[in-house]
């Protein structure tokens, strides 16, 4: 229960300040990547890719659309809402030419853009299911992924399929959440500790 208000309390500080994104990246990343399976270089070719991608949907769309790009693994996640069904299949056209991307699942509704009041009530749905990963802690809660848009949970990370039904479990059953779809890439158990112990070591290792 601590470890949920100290989550809960630091997403609504980030939000009042109007900084999240920002507090996440300078404050969090370095223990984020120590607990993440993703080896360093695939963690940083996630962070060019979400940038390339926001950089060329600015570009080609404006302020026509509105659509958040989560990168896990090389695998691009798209959600959002743009004008048209045409502007939906040229996005996902044009997010397949980013380099290093591997596969694109564009699940950006055909609507007018969201309200600030959903896209908050949609983190703050976001920040309930990281808090009770935490709470009931059946396997470490950065290994999975969250991302809400429209009270629909999208579940993404390198995990088992233990894993896998348990982070659903949870995240269909808190307040909230429409509905959970399933993003993972399911590994073996033997896999899974062989990547913990290996990003886990070479994360930790001193700076040559």
């Amino acid at each position: 229960m601590k470890a949920r208000i100290l989550i809960l309390s630091a997403i609504t500080a980030t939000l009042l300040a109007g900084c999240f994104p920002a507090a996440v990246v300078g404050v969090g990343a370095g223990a984020l990547m120590v607990a993440d399976r993703r080896i360093t270089e695939t963690y940083l070719a996630d962070e060019a890719i979400e940038m390339r991608a926001s950089s060329r949907i600015g570009e080609k769309f404006g302020s026509e659309a509105h659509v958040n790009v989560t990168s896990y693994n090389r695998m691009l996640l798209l959600t959002g809402e743009v004008p048209t069904a045409e502007a939906k299949a040229e996005l996902g056209k044009i997010m397949a030419t980013v380099p290093n991307v591997k596969s694109v699942s564009n699940e950006v509704l055909v609507a007018p853009a969201s309200t600030i009041a959903g896209r908050s009530t949609d983190t703050y749905t976001t920040s309930k299911v990281k808090a009770r990963f935490v709470d009931y802690n059946k396997f470490a809660a950065n290994k999975v992924k969250v991302v809400t848009e429209w009270g629909t949970v999208f579940l993404l990370g390198l995990v088992t399929q233990r894993e896998a039904d348990e982070a659903v479990d949870i995240a269909r059953t808190t307040g909230g959440v429409q509905k959970v779809v399933r993003l993972f890439e399911i590994i073996p158990e033997d896999e899974a500790r062989r990547l913990d112990l290996t990003s886990s070591d070479s994360k930790t290792a001193p700076a040559k």
